[in-house]
């Protein structure tokens, strides 16, 4: 008995498919069945030979890689590496596993995952300083006065956007961005039927919270630099509408920067309509390419960040600033609702931001999102991507002939989760024929590039009955 099959079938039915798979290889190695330089069967072969996917076989063979047991050549397959190269292989090992990641035969783009870039260590710490903090602290309820150190901390956090003179008392902590589009929504709108308006593709975040509060949402039409003006102001004024929610920075779902004359033009509509303006900042990685609606739009404009998308979405902490004068507003949403974050949460929270190894991690995050995206970009060599270096995903137009929704069937088919452009639409408005990739940075590069590939095929083998 030496064969793949013949060990996989012996093997104890307890733990991942995927690792069984592996170990039998490795087993076949060691009996001599399979020698240094002997191709692996095709993914799809030995899947059917086993009755199992092939995106297990495959997740098995990328654990091969990762550990130099095998080695991959795109276009000629995988095959037993060499043992004194095995002994020496380099391995990307910079990525972190979480239990779900590993029980998963899918490479997981559906939304950004962070890797750790040290950060982990940090909220270790982080707790472990917080047991140094006065008892009473954990007696009694928190106070405004209490949430002033992480408020003053979180300025350092937004010190990298251009809000125009902010000081602490405008800062909010919120339980994630989420909460705080909830809570700007709180303060602002008015009357029985009120009326939200976002892009004509957005963040579905925006119309869950309009939901909650029984507003209306109306989509605007964009351009390749964001919401066009004229269609803001017609909309603005043919609804009535008090709030616009827009993402400027980093525009979810397409990767958008819209720039300031355009931000220019937008801020003098929502001057003249007299609606307010909540920026969701928290996927921008790298400084503000312009002002924020805050500055621009002084009494009407509001920020929002969070730690979700560059340090931990586990955490669940953001911040939301309020124009001046209008704090007040902010502050009772959230003490009306939650009084406040958790005192330890908050004392974390002024722990972590106000480190300087904090911003070091978070340059680290940087550099490594961009590892992933540039070998997304070379991969899938597409004109039509939208992507930026600083953005973790990437906005993938398909080729005449895949529908978003095919083409998502197609990829996770594949073994890859993606999201199409009808997540991002309003139930009756417009969605492209498009996908977003979001980078996961919890898997190695070789699977994420072998990911990438796969998605290139299939962009290239269009489906038996084209679509038009």
């Amino acid at each position: 008995m030496g064969t793949i099959s013949e060990i996989y079938e012996s093997a104890s039915a307890d733990g991942p498919k995927y690792r069984a798979v592996a170990d039998a290889i490795r087993g076949a190695i060691g009996a001599g069945t399979l020698q240094p330089g002997d191709k692996l069967p095709p993914v799809r072969e030995l899947a059917w030979q086993l009755s199992i996917t092939p995106g297990t076989v495959a997740r098995a063979y990328t654990c091969l890689t990762d550990d130099g047991i095998a080695t991959a050549s795109v276009g000629r397959g995988t095959f037993v590496a060499d043992p004194e190269a095995n002994r020496h292989a380099a391995r990307d090992r910079h990525f972190a596993h979480d239990n779900t990641a590993e029980e998963s035969d899918l490479v997981n783009l559906f939304s950004p995952r962070l890797p750790d870039m040290g950060q982990v260590a940090l909220i270790h710490d982080a707790f472990a300083q917080l047991s140094e903090r006065p008892a009473l602290d954990l007696l009694n309820y928190p106070t405004r006065t209490g949430y002033a150190p992480a408020r003053r901390a979180a300025l350092r956090w937004l010190a990298d956007s251009d809000l125009g003179e902010v000081r602490e008392k405008h800062v909010v902590l919120t339980h994630g961005g989420q909460s705080g589009v909830s809570l700007v929504m709180q303060a602002v709108l008015k009357g029985r039927w009120p009326v939200i308006l976002v892009e004509e593709l957005s963040y579905p975040g925006f119309r869950r919270a309009a939901e909650l509060l029984r507003a209306d949402v109306v989509a605007v039409p964009m351009d390749e630099h964001g919401i066009i003006p004229q269609a803001l102001d017609e909309a603005a004024s043919r609804h009535e509408a008090q709030l616009l929610c827009t993402s400027p920075e980093v525009h979810n779902p397409t990767g958008i920067v819209t720039p300031p004359e355009r931000r220019e033009e937008i801020a003098e509509v929502a001057r003249l309509r007299g609606f307010h303006v909540l920026e969701d900042d928290c996927y921008r990685l790298s400084r503000a390419s312009g002002p924020s609606y805050r500055k621009l739009l002084p009494g009407q404009g509001w920020h929002l960040s969070s730690v979700s998308k560059t340090l931990s979405p586990a955490l669940r902490v953001g911040f939301a600033v309020a124009p001046d004068g209008l704090e007040g507003r902010l502050r009772r949403a959230a003490e009306h609702g939650y009084f406040g974050l958790a005192r330890p949460l908050t004392d974390l929270t002024e722990d972590l931001l106000t480190r300087d190894e904090t911003y070091r991690v978070l340059d680290g995050v940087r550099k490594e999102y961009q590892r992933y995206v540039r070998a997304a970009v070379e991969i899938l060599d597409c004109s039509d991507l939208v992507w930026h270096e600083d953005i973790p995903f990437l906005w993938l137009p398909l080729p005449r002939g895949w529908r978003a929704g095919a083409f998502v069937r197609a990829a996770e088919a594949h073994g890859v989760q993606l999201r199409s452009a009808d997540d991002f639409a309003l139930r009756d408005g417009f969605a492209p024929h498009a996908v977003r990739l979001a980078i996961n940075a919890q898997v190695s590069l070789k699977s994420f590039e072998a990911a990438m590939w796969r998605l290139r095929r299939l962009l290239e083998d269009l489906p038996d009955q084209i679509e038009v």
